[in-house]
């Protein structure tokens, strides 16, 4: 797309930087909300999608609007898989095993306590302190350790875990096209590969109780290795680095708002609204990319064929014809589980339930062990223009 193209139909271009929106990209939404919600970007190559009935309308059209193109940067770093695929494919590898295993009765059947035995672990590492930096002594490990647990995988694979999902989430915001940051992607993809592909012929030689287990041994839709490979690096990915997301953003956004976190403490039940509140408030995952097939038209605007179209998450759920207020982080609100911090349509994240999961009961339990929870710093700040959490979350507690 050039820009001649886009100007022929009277589609202004809009000049945005990645640093603005790392920094704060709110208001950066709210200008286009109202001025351009179906805007040109031509740094980035791609129309951006802000409004929430909008970008919905995108997101459950997988006819017109798709997944997995040369332009995809998901399909690019990964490969073929469920997030890459539409249709039949894509109802494919998303077969009764994986899907099976991340509905609500599985989590909590065969989850939870595996979640609950990791959070008490990581816990007591650092509850004697008196202080912690959450990050790295819990949310980014819990995920990674909960996807292992799973998938019937060992332990010793998370440091390695740790390394390939930096560099895989870079790769996922690398807009501007950074060769080497692709290029490092690319190296980590193939080591997952290679030691996933240790692991599948270790279970076949020896079963052993897990996800991988349950994929190897499915006859209907059965998968291959290499789908097995790559849609287990995607499933991972989506729940070690949304998961980290979820937990920090939604302790800060309480920690913030102390009003709130007195009553969530009180009574547990409102973490639920506290959960659904902070995916709308501070989406995890910006952005959901797609691709269009034909030409199409989002709200007044034409959109050609073969062009890539970002729906802004985070944009729509600050949309105020849907989220009075939408500024404001409120655990009352009534609408709160519109959010689309998840998507939806036929992408709608496998892991939401077990995201939901691993935010509960890390949450109950530090409210349990530290009470006097606080922050350590008042300069604790979010960021990242694409995957947008705290870069540290630094606590104290009597």
């Amino acid at each position: 797309m050039t820009f001649d193209a886009c100007a022929a139909r009277k589609v202004a271009p809009i000049e945005i930087t990645l640093e603005a929106l790392s920094a704060d990209p709110y208001p950066i939404y709210d200008t286009l909300r109202r001025e351009a919600p179906v805007a040109w970007v031509p740094s980035l190559n791609m129309y951006w999608v802000t409004r929430y009935e909008d970008v919905r309308a995108v997101l459950i059209d997988s006819d017109t609007f798709v997944t997995g193109t040369s332009a995809s940067l998901l399909f690019d770093v990964f490969g073929e898989h469920m997030l890459t695929t539409d249709g039949a494919l894509h109802r494919r590898y998303r077969g009764p095993a994986l899907n099976g295993a991340f509905m609500p009765q599985a989590v909590r059947s065969s989850a939870l306590s595996q979640i609950t035995r990791r959070v008490d672990q990581l816990i007591n590492g650092f509850i004697i302190d008196g202080h912690t930096e959450l990050r790295s002594s819990l949310a980014a490990r819990l995920p990674i350790l909960t996807m292992l647990d799973i998938f019937g995988l060992p332990e010793d694979i998370e440091p390695h875990l740790r390394t390939w999902y930096d560099a895989f989430e870079a790769a996922l915001s690398n807009h501007a096209h950074d060769p080497a940051i692709r290029d490092r992607a690319k190296r980590c993809v193939a080591a997952f590969h290679d030691r996933m592909q240790d692991e599948i012929e270790a279970c076949r030689a020896e079963p052993r109780p897990g996800l991988l287990q349950q994929l190897l041994m499915q006859t209907d839709q059965s998968l291959s290795d290499p789908e097995i490979r790559r849609n287990a690096l995607i499933i991972m990915f989506g729940g070690i680095s949304t998961v980290e997301a979820v937990i920090l953003n939604t302790l800060w956004a309480l920690l913030a708002h102390p009003a709130a976190l007195s009553r969530v403490i009180a009574n547990r039940a409102l973490l639920d609204a506290a959960f659904d509140e902070t995916m709308r408030w501070i989406s995890p995952v910006q952005s959901a990319t797609r691709h269009t097939l034909r030409d199409a038209v989002i709200g007044d605007v034409s959109v050609p064929a073969g062009t890539t179209v970002n729906c802004m998450l985070a944009s729509a759920n600050r949309d105020e014809a849907v989220f009075a207020g939408g500024d404001v982080f409120n655990i009352d609100r009534a609408n709160a589980r519109k959010q689309l911090g998840f998507a939806t349509g036929p992408h709608l994240c496998l892991g939401r339930h077990l995201a939901r999961e691993e935010m509960r009961v890390s949450l109950n339990a530090l409210f349990d062990r530290a009470p006097t929870l606080r922050l350590s710093s008042s300069a604790t700040r979010l960021a990242g223009h694409e995957f947008r959490q705290p870069s540290s979350l630094s606590l104290n507690w009597d």
